[in-house]
């Protein structure tokens, strides 16, 4: 599944009754009278073909459905220029940050009214923090959200072990994940840890997690509406621990190739691994030769997590909105339940859906994976992974000129104020 749409790589699978159209667009009616809907995903090819396969379940003689083929790897570019030709789907597969940038744009149909009333199939039917943050301010939904990314490090037991390193739990600390990278690093590992999401764009926003909790400032008052961003003294000690254990080695520095990391971790080459639940999928069917585990983000005192969801957003100008609604409602209660057994990638934010997706991973008995994402599903301080603004653009160049430097020891700590004091300047000039 995907990280917002550039996250996670594998989200899921799906096909059978769906025919594949050549082109976007929202199709509307057929000269037959029948009502059509199109999707695009961003999966990959045996993905999609799950999806296909559960949508044959869809039984409405009014309605076809049509999955518009689309190389997952330029999802992006694709959905680029199908926004700028008007051209969009009824349902395409959309990252938080677009659904709320789509919507603020008036770009989105507003699902709020739908998913209001009563009935299995409302705002109440999923996950509370999941939809607060797909809701605009002024209360739209211009997209349904479908998977949740929980977010941990992936762990190397035999790693460990030989290390004499306990292995990560529920409640490991910070220290005790630098401490356990360096011994890694000392036996041997190129890098003990790999972790992008601290030294990538999203970096400030993950490092947020040590400072929530050890009691600080979050980075920001929110990735959707900010009125600022803060750096006070513990963010900079998380930072700092970070920039010892970059500059040790025990820790892979920013611009390390983390294009293909789970083959690396799978091979046991990396130790420690950063990063999402979705890996799981793979390593059920790439069958690593090392035995793994997948512990929760560390704490200093309270736990703190990091969100993230993807979803499913329709255009404003789609020609059959009650039909492309009945096939969201189909997608999100009954699809996932057909393919989530078979290539358990997250839990869905729909909550009678969770059921296949937590069953698939206690079947193949994958129980740390299974109890990390039910304790990130349950952690209730949290922080987005990225600015979902319009101008997060102007953000992120800010963030790629200081927080590389930063990390690796060209910039001192004091210009993390710096960069906070740029960033500040961009909400206040946006807001």
């Amino acid at each position: 599944m995907k990280r917002s749409i550039h996250v996670a790589g594998a989200l899921l699978a799906a096909g059978g009754l769906l025919a594949t159209a050549g082109c976007g667009g929202s199709s509307g009616k057929q000269s037959d009278g029948k009502a059509t809907v199109t999707i695009m995903t961003w999966e990959s090819n045996a993905t999609n073909k799950a999806i296909d396969k559960a949508l044959t379940g869809f039984d409405d003689p009014n309605i076809t459905v049509k999955r518009i083929d689309t190389p997952n790897g330029n999802y992006s570019d694709k959905l680029a220029a199908l926004t700028q030709a008007k051209k969009l789907p009824d349902l395409f597969w959309c990252g938080n940050d677009t659904e709320r940038q789509y919507t603020d744009q008036g770009l989105l149909t507003d699902w709020s009214s739908r998913l209001s009333g009563s009935g299995d199939f409302n705002a109440d039917s999923f996950v509370a923090s999941t939809m607060k943050n797909w809701k605009t301010a002024d209360g739209k939904i211009g997209g349904v959200p479908s998977l949740m990314n929980t977010y941990g490090i992936w762990y190397n037991i035999d790693a460990f072990k030989a290390a004499g390193i306990p292995l990560p739990t529920a409640g490991w600390t910070w220290d005790q994940m630098f401490d356990a990278a360096a011994k890694l690093h000392a036996k041997g590992a190129k890098y003990g840890l790999v972790a992008d999401a601290m030294t990538s764009l999203d970096g400030p926003f993950t490092l947020s997690t040590y400072s929530q909790s050890a009691g600080g400032a979050p980075f920001t008052d929110s990735v959707h509406q900010p009125t600022k961003a803060t750096i006070d003294a513990k963010y900079t000690e998380g930072v700092s621990k970070l920039v010892a254990g970059i500059k040790s080695g025990a820790v892979a520095p920013p611009g390390y190739d983390i294009s293909n990391q789970q083959a690396p971790f799978a091979a046991g080459e990396i130790p420690m691994l950063w990063s999402g639940q979705w890996l799981a999928a793979g390593f059920l069917t790439d069958k690593p030769k090392i035995k793994y585990g997948f512990a929760p983000i560390p704490r200093v005192d309270k736990p703190t997590t990091l969100y993230d969801a993807v979803g499913i957003c329709t255009p404003s100008y789609t020609q059959n909105a009650d039909a492309t609604f009945k096939v969201l409602k189909y997608l999100d209660s009954t699809v996932w339940t057909k393919v989530l057994p078979d290539s358990p990638v997250a839990a869905p934010a729909y909550l009678s859906a969770q059921d296949a997706y937590f069953g698939a991973l206690d079947k193949a008995g994958l129980t740390t994976v299974a109890s990390t994402v039910k304790t990130g599903l349950n952690t209730s301080s949290t922080i987005g992974v990225r600015f979902t603004t319009q101008w997060a653009g102007q953000t992120n160049d800010l963030i790629t000129a200081y927080w590389p430097d930063i990390l690796q020891g060209k910039k001192p700590l004091s210009e993390l104020q710096t960069m906070t004091d740029k960033i500040n300047e961009v909400i206040k000039s946006n807001s």
